[in-house]
């Protein structure tokens, strides 16, 4: 390898490693400029159109990008990505390469905000995605003959919202009363079984829940739950790998369909980073995720 292509490398790495962490510990000061690189440097690709800013609700957080293959005949599934950051920290726009990877894949992929803690607390972020699923419906779903699949995903805290979102038919029920269940739901490393009530980093923003089954993702499993692609790297020591192998083994024993995969090697981070182009290599995050919405049926 090259010094050139060293220096690119590990530029575009720093980038990646720091994009990621600001999208997990919120680090205001950073968001900006890393926003602004990596949307102008990995995101934007020949093939993929890209609408931004747009309003699913009236709060300044309820904005929405939406990333699309260029050639999109209007028929293909579509992926509501939530981010991760503990429920206190994130901006849709650090996300431009998950957009990016999925439309290049031929999946329209929608990135919104949600509030956040300490402007809201549990269970308003839930209801914030809830209301971006909703605009989606009605903006993309609603009066079409041609049904196309909805699939929440998210990684670590939005790998846990996507679940919720699609087992509690609560969220859903009440934003968007006319609309399907999810097709599927893909969590990332998400904290599905936890107890966030009585966690250091998550107990605030979950400080007004009294029975913490309300928020947590596997006591909501059912034999009616859609099919769920669940994913972790087994190096992970943010998110501890029972939470994915417990909802898997919850998910079998009601009858539900899930694929389980797990990636030695690969932490919290690098699983979603995995995505970015530089770095599939590490793992097959990003074909693992569309060929699992590729098999999914139609209705």
């Amino acid at each position: 390898m090259s010094l050139k292509t060293k220096i690119i490398l590990g530029a575009v790495l720093a980038v990646l490693a720091g994009t990621a962490f600001v999208a997990v510990a919120g680090n205001g000061g950073a968001k900006a400029a890393m926003q602004k690189f990596y949307s102008a440097a990995v995101s934007e690709r020949t093939g993929v159109s890209v609408r931004r800013n747009i309003a699913y609700g009236r709060g300044d957080r309820q904005r929405l990008d939406i990333y699309e293959p260029s050639d999109d005949d209007g028929t293909g599934p579509i992926v509501i990505f939530l981010y991760g950051g503990s429920w206190s920290g994130g901006e849709r726009g650090i996300y431009g390469f998950v957009g990016a990877a999925l439309a290049s894949n031929g999946i329209t992929a929608i990135i919104p905000d949600y509030r956040l803690y300490p402007e809201v607390q549990f269970p308003a972020f839930f209801e914030d995605a809830a209301l971006a699923y909703a605009w989606t419906w009605r903006n993309f779903l609603a009066g079409k003959t041609r049904k196309r699949p909805i699939i929440l995903a998210g990684h670590s805290a939005g790998g846990h919202m996507a679940a919720l979102l699609a087992l509690d038919r609560g969220y859903l029920n009440k934003a968007a009363p006319d609309a399907p269940r999810p097709s599927a739901f893909v969590s990332l490393a998400g904290p599905l079984a936890f107890d966030p009530t009585t966690w250091p980093s998550t107990r605030d923003a979950f400080a007004n829940v009294t029975n913490a089954d309300i928020a947590r993702p596997i006591a909501f499993v059912d034999k009616g739950a859609p099919p769920s692609l669940l994913i972790h790297g087994l190096a992970d020591t943010t998110v501890r790998l029972w939470n994915t192998r417990d909802m898997a083994k919850a998910l079998n024993s009601a009858g539900a369909s899930v694929r389980k995969v797990e990636y030695p090697g690969i932490g919290h981070i690098g699983l979603l980073t995995a995505m970015s182009r530089p770095f599939r290599w590490r793992a097959p995050v990003l074909r693992d995720m569309v060929a699992f919405i590729r098999a999914l049926p139609r209705k």
